[in-house]
């Protein structure tokens, strides 16, 4: 019994119609492109929420999680943004979104870090939506799951993301990242072995939480409209590399033209990183990572002191690439660590960190897995 369909069992004292269970994601490369029309490179973890769903005949939902306490119960036709408020707006905002008018017993269980920048809250979305979808039988496909998920989050809980996440969710496959063109929501499967060229994954968490349901993620949303609108494009992702230079000499905010910089050499850096992993160049996908880390850390200034150690010290550990994945304001880091200096680097991170006096950091490896499934 999955662990869902036993709290589901324990908790709510039904059994679910079945299971089913959605990954986190990581970001290769290509952060804060999404909402801005731009491209994005992600792959689907092994880490995942589980969602077990049972049809109820009253018109109420009952949600529980095995990370929160309580039970969250109201009527579906009291759905409206903003109510539940707190975890349970994740999963009644995908009612709402999928203009659900029956009621479900829904048990939640996951092991997908929560405030990492793994993407939890697609995770959660994703696997509920894909649950409810197939014991309502809505036949709906992915691509239009995925946007109907960002719209919970969107509109619902009132989280501004743009839509990488819950396609990453929905759509990778393993041993591939997800070549994604927001703008066009055009996908490609780009092969990823990191463990075939001697490399893993090394995630450093920092426990340094962040919420994208406002403060600085929303300001820098801002930003990059404003920018936007002063170029007279609808989205920055339109302004081709190319044109970087003219573009910014036509912004006369300091702040403004940094956050238009990143993103528009952002976008050029996940093409070339996905050009790199094709001729498994990873040494050159290895520095455009780094790259991007600066990017985000002076332009876009999303950065925390606790990223930028992670990323220093596995630089200095030997990675042959590293940066910040996720929104950003704390969360997660990556490196492109060689297999055989994992410890040392894993060792050398907490080392740093203690120097430093933060909180101890977790550390783990990921390697690109599944994207979402009915597990039973």
């Amino acid at each position: 019994m999955t662990q869902a369909a036993a709290l589901a069992q324990r908790t709510l004292g039904t059994a679910p119609a079945g299971v089913w269970a959605a990954p986190g994601r990581v970001n290769l490369i290509g952060e804060h492109t999404d909402y801005n029309g731009g491209l994005v490179l992600p792959f689907a973890l092994a880490e995942r929420t589980q969602a077990a769903i049972r049809p109820r005949d009253d018109g109420h939902i009952r949600i529980c999680s095995e990370q929160e306490p309580g039970i969250v119960e109201l009527p579906v036709a009291q759905l409206t943004p903003g109510v539940p408020d707190g975890w349970g707006a994740y999963v009644a905002g995908v009612l709402w979104a999928l203009g659900v008018d029956s009621g479900f017993d829904i048990a939640i269980s996951s092991d997908v870090p929560v405030g990492s920048g793994l993407s939890s809250s697609a995770a959660l979305t994703c696997s509920v939506a894909l649950g409810i979808n197939d014991v309502l039988g809505m036949d709906l496909d992915r691509r239009e799951l995925a946007r109907l998920t960002r719209r919970a989050e969107n509109a619902y809980v009132g989280a501004p993301t743009g839509g990488m996440d819950q396609m990453a969710s929905l759509l990778c496959t393993a041993g591939h990242a997800l070549l994604y063109d927001t703008s066009e929501e055009r996908t490609e499967q780009i092969p990823f072995d990191p463990a075939g060229a001697g490399l893993t994954v090394l995630v450093v968490d920092t426990r340094v939480r962040h919420a994208h349901a406002g403060g600085e993620y929303a300001a820098r949303r801002r930003d990059c409209e404003s920018a936007a609108r002063q170029l007279g494009v609808s989205l920055l992702g339109e302004i081709a590399y190319d044109d970087l230079d003219a573009a910014l000499d036509r912004l006369d905010d300091d702040r403004i033209r940094s956050r238009a910089k990143h993103v528009i050499t952002e976008n050029h850096r996940v093409v070339e990183t996905a050009k790199a992993l094709a001729a498994e160049d990873w040494g050159r996908a290895g520095a455009l990572l780094t790259e991007a880390h600066a990017s985000i850390r002076d332009d876009f200034e999303a950065s925390c002191p606790e990223l930028d150690l992670a990323v220093e010290t596995l630089l200095e550990a030997g990675a042959v690439g590293a940066r910040m994945t996720g929104g950003g304001f704390g969360g997660s880091a990556l490196g492109l660590v060689p297999t055989t200096l994992l410890e040392p680097a894993r060792a050398g991170v907490e080392a740093a960190f203690a120097r430093a006096a933060f909180a101890a950091p977790n550390t783990f490896t990921v390697t690109p897995s599944d994207g979402a499934r009915r597990i039973t």
